[in-house]
C-alpha cells in the first residue's frame, strides 16, 4: 500500500504509474477525500477542546443543554470520520506498488525482456517426449485418477515420481540454509486479512480458494503466510535481514487459464514450492533482490538444467510488485523456455498493510522491504524428466539428487 503522504507528494507520478499499469484510480480521489479527513479532524479536535474546557467549570442548565448538543454534534463527526477514513483505505488499497525505473513497457508476457542464458540445450538423437507421455510410461505420474478424485489439473506423483519431488525439497532446504535461511512450516490456510497484507486481495481474489462459512482461504504460496509471520510486529534494526524458506502445497485457481498448458502438470490447482522471503532495510532490497535471483540460479546450474533469466514488463506481474524477474528452463518436450521461477522486489508494499516495522539505531521506526522468489516448485521435476531423459524411456537423475534419493541414478518403470 501507498503512504497517503507519498501519494500527495507525488501525485502526477502516482497516476503516472497507476495509469502505466492499468489501475483504474484516482489520486484526485484519494488526495481530497484525504483533504477532507483532515479538515474533520481539525474540526473534531477544536470541538473537543471547547468541549474539555467547558466541562470543567459548573455548567448552568442552558450550558448543560449547549454541552449535549455539542456532544451529539461531535458523535456525528466521529462517525463521519470514521465513514471517510473507511472510505480512503478502500480506495488506497487498489493503489498498485510504484515500479523501478528499469521495468519495461509490455502487456503480456511477450514483452519480457530475456538479459541472460546459461546451459546449452539438450540435443537428442530421437524425439523428445513430454514430461506427460514420459511420466505416464514410467508409471510415476497419474493425471486421470487425479481427476477422477478431484477434478482436471490435479495429479498423483507415485513411485520414483513421489521420491524426486521430496528430494527436490530437502536439496533446496540444504542449499538455502547453507545461505542463511531459517528453514520453516507454515499453515495451509490463511486469513483474509493474511492475504489483504500480502497483496493477493483485492487484486487476485478469483485466484484464492476460500473456505465457505470461515474467515479463511487455502493459501496460493507459504509467501503469503511467511511474510505474515511478523504482522503488526516491531522488529529490531540489528535483526535485519530475516530470511526464511517453507515448503508448502499451493492452491490456485487458474481462473482465466481455460484451455491454457492443458497437457500435463505445468500448470495446476495444487502443486509443491519451497519458497525464499526476506525482510530487509530499503537500502539492501536491491542487493537481496539479486542474492535470491542467484539462489534460483544457482539451484538450476546445480542440476544443470538450461536457462535464462527474463526482466518481467509492466503488464505481466502484479500490483505490489515493484521489480521482478523469471527464471525459465528449457523444456525440450514443449521446445522452449518456460517460467519455474518468480523472484519479485515488493519495497514496504506488503509491510505498510501488514503493519511490520522495524526501529533503527537512531530509534525511528520504519518499514522493512520483502522480497518473495521461488526456490523449487513441481516444475522442476518435470524439467528434470524432460532434460534427463534417455532413448529407452529411462530418465536420469541429475547428479546432485542422488544422495535424495537413496543412490538411484535412474527411472524406469517399476
Amino acid at each position: 500500500m501507498l503512504d497517503i503522504n507519498f501519494i500527495r507528494e507525488n501525485q502526477k507520478a502516482v497516476q503516472v504509474n497507476c495509469d502505466r499499469r492499468g489501475a483504474k484510480v484516482s489520486v484526485d480521489e484519494v488526495v481530497s477525500l484525504d483533504d477532507k479527513r483532515k479538515k474533520t479532524i481539525t474540526e473534531l479536535d477544536g470541538l473537543r477542546g471547547k468541549q474539555n474546557r467547558e466541562s470543567k467549570v459548573k455548567p448552568s442548565q442552558e450550558k448543560i443543554l449547549e454541552l449535549k448538543k455539542l456532544s451529539e454534534t461531535i458523535g456525528k463527526l466521529e462517525i463521519d470520520l470514521k465513514s471517510i477514513e473507511e472510505s480512503l483505505y478502500e480506495r488506497l488499497s487498489w493503489f498498485p506498488n510504484m515500479l523501478d525505473p528499469e521495468v519495461p513497457d509490455g502487456t503480456d508476457d511477450s514483452g519480457n525482456v530475456p538479459i541472460k542464458y546459461w546451459g546449452e540445450v539438450p540435443k537428442f538423437d530421437f524425439e523428445p517426449h513430454d514430461h506427460q507421455m514420459i511420466g505416464e510410461s514410467l508409471d510415476i505420474l497419474d493425471m486421470e485418477r487425479g481427476a477422477k478424485v478431484s477434478q482436471s489439473r490435479f495429479y498423483f506423483l507415485k513411485n520414483a515420481g513421489a521420491r524426486l519431488r521430496l528430494a527436490l525439497v530437502q536439496f533446496a532446504f540444504d542449499y538455502l540454509a547453507q545461505r542463511g535461511f531459517t528453514i520453516m512450516t507454515t499453515p495451509h490456510v490463511a486469513r483474509e486479512k493474511t492475504l489483504f497484507g500480502t497483496g493477493y486481495l483485492p487484486f487476485f481474489a478469483d485466484d484464492i480458494y476460500k473456505l465457505e462459512g470461515h474467515d479463511l482461504a487455502l493459501i496460493g504460496t507459504s509467501e503469503q503466510t511467511l511474510v505474515a509471520y511478523h504482522m503488526d510486529e516491531v522488529l529490531r534494526g540489528d535483526e535485519l535481514p530475516k530470511q526464511y524458506t517453507a515448503h508448502s502445497e499451493c492452491f490456485r485457481t487458474e481462473a482465466g487459464s481455460y484451455g491454457k498448458d492443458t497437457r500435463g502438470i505445468f500448470r495446476v490447482h495444487e502443486f509443491m514450492k519451497v519458497e525464499q522471503i526476506v525482510f530487509c532495510t530499503p537500502e539492501t532490497s536491491p542487493q537481496f533482490h539479486e542474492k535470491c535471483l542467484e539462489n534460483e540460479e544457482g539451484i538450476l546450474k546445480a542440476l544443470k538444467i538450461p536457462y535464462r533469466v527474463v526482466l518481467i514488463c509492466v503488464g505481466d506481474f502484479g500490483a505490489p510488485g515493484y521489480k521482478k524477474y523469471d527464471v525459465e528452463a528449457w523444456f525440450p518436450g514443449q521446445n522452449k523456455y518456460r517460467e519455474v521461477t518468480s523472484n519479485t522486489n515488493l519495497t514496504d508494499f506488503q509491510t505498510r498493510r501488514l503493519n511490520i516495522r522495524y526501529r533503527t539505531e537512531q530509534g525511528s521506526l520504519m518499514y522493512p522491504h520483502t522480497i518473495s522468489a521461488t526456490g523449487v516448485t513441481d516444475r522442476h521435476l518435470i524439467a528434470i524428466i524432460e532434460n534427463y531423459q534417455q532413448k529407452d524411456g529411462s530418465v536420469k537423475i541429475p547428479d546432485v539428487l542422488v544422495p535424495y534419493m537413496g543412490g538411484v541414478t535412474e527411472i524406469r518403470k517399476e
